[in-house]
């Protein structure tokens, strides 16, 4: 359905995507994972016209994504990075405007935002002022507006971005809810269980280029299902195992105190580039060792097995 072929973007001295060839499948829910600065954002801005790329094709079906007419830009959606809704209308007014700037009729519109009210759980809110909403009712809203015009095609950019655990789990049941409706999805995000939980396919990309494409499952079967944590000096070092009894094995021979958790994505990309996805300070190692236990399952050992 999405073909993307070579596509090229630079910024001064910076090339901020560098050759990405990609194709999504119609109905699929497909990840664009890696850290802030790796382009996935410049690749929303050129696929949703807000970006002029230097080279390479983007084709949706077989229309050309990147002409930027009306009747292209009628069968994709957005969900941007930043909350970019008009603060000092309510929620109906705000669906109603993006109905009318897409040319849809009155009894389709009036319809439709009945629809997507509900859908973004916020129909007794609807006539309140956006100022007076919280984060993630505008993100489940900014989801509701994109899908308003029933496009094939979502793109999402990191829509969970400064929301707590909570809602983010909220905003990602409407994003696996708008995919069981047909909807293809497109998601950018640097969220290791985000990926994880809703991606079918994940590419991961750095410096503006696309390292490998796979499976969640199949990029973690890579390194093995467990994964066993040293951190020594502010900095982790990990050892991977096929199974939990080899990492219990390395852990009870191992004089110093050990985490063992499960293999997550950050593993992978880290294995394939060298850095992580996720930002740490040097020397942080309360920081580091924190991010690590909110990854997964972990267990501790000082002279016996973690559970």
């Amino acid at each position: 359905m999405l073909r993307i072929e070579g596509l090229t973007k630079t910024y001064g001295k910076t090339q901020a995507l560098n050759g990405v060839s990609l194709e999504v499948d119609k109905g699929e829910l497909f990840g664009f994972l890696g850290p802030n600065g790796a382009g996935k954002t410049t690749a929303i801005k050129v696929l949703t016209g807000l970006a002029v790329p230097d080279g390479g094709r983007a084709q949706l079906d077989e229309i050309d994504l990147l002409r930027r007419d009306v009747a292209t830009r009628r069968r994709i959606g957005v969900v941007h990075q930043h909350v970019n809704l008009d603060n000092d209308l309510t929620a109906w007014e705000n669906l109603d405007n993006h109905g009318r700037f897409y040319g849809m009729g009155k009894n389709r519109r009036l319809r439709r935002i009945g629809e997507m009210l509900e859908f973004a759980e916020l129909t007794d809110r609807a006539h309140e002022q956006i100022k007076n909403y919280s984060g993630g009712m505008k993100r489940r809203l900014m989801i509701g507006r994109a899908l308003l015009h029933e496009p094939e095609l979502l793109f999402l950019d990191e829509p969970t971005v400064g929301l707590d655990p909570a809602i983010r789990r909220r905003v990602w049941s409407l994003i696996k809810t708008a995919q069981s409706h047909g909807t293809t999805l497109f998601l950018t995000t640097h969220y290791i269980e985000e990926a994880e939980f809703l991606c079918e396919r994940v590419a991961f990309i750095d410096k503006g280029r696309i390292v490998r494409i796979d499976t969640p499952d199949n990029f973690k079967a890579t390194l093995g299902e467990w994964a066993v944590d040293d951190l020594e000096d502010g900095s982790i070092k990990s050892r991977f195992f096929k199974t939990r009894k080899e990492a219990d094995r390395h852990i009870v021979s191992h004089p110093s105190p050990l985490t063992r958790r499960r293999v997550n994505l950050e593993d992978v990309f880290l294995d394939l580039t060298g850095h992580g996805i996720v930002k740490r300070d040097r020397g942080a190692k309360d920081t580091a060792a924190h991010e690590r236990r909110a990854r997964g399952s972990l267990g501790r050992k000082r002279g016996g097995h973690g559970h």
